[in-house]
């Protein structure tokens, strides 16, 4: 055992060397994963505020298409109405003229 005890300076000074690696190794994963923390929370916050927009544009094209939907029924009736108008004035211009016919 004379020779292990012997390189066991050896063998601790380079566990020392390998632990001072290990340690810069593990502060730059640590650094890493708190870099990408911080960028999936800007990312999180980004899509939020998209969710946002999104809804928001959604809420008014509902409204506007509530709004067309009311403006057509007016338009219908109106048309209607302007249907029924020009038809009562045939019916004066043709007592106008009895003679005249289609």
């Amino acid at each position: 055992m004379a020779n292990g005890d012997e390189a066991l300076p050896e063998r601790v000074a380079a566990l020392e060397a390998e632990m001072a690696v290990v340690r810069q190794e593990a502060a730059a994963a640590r650094a890493l994963a708190a870099g990408a923390d911080r960028d999936v929370a800007e990312y999180r916050a980004e899509l939020r505020a998209h969710t946002r927009t999104l809804t928001a544009l959604r809420e008014t094209q509902l409204e506007h298409y509530a709004e067309h939907k009311a403006d057509a029924a007016q338009l219908k009736a109106g048309g209607a109405e302007l249907k029924a108008g020009i038809g009562h004035i045939v019916t004066l211009l043709e007592r106008l003229t009895p003679d005249a016919g289609p």
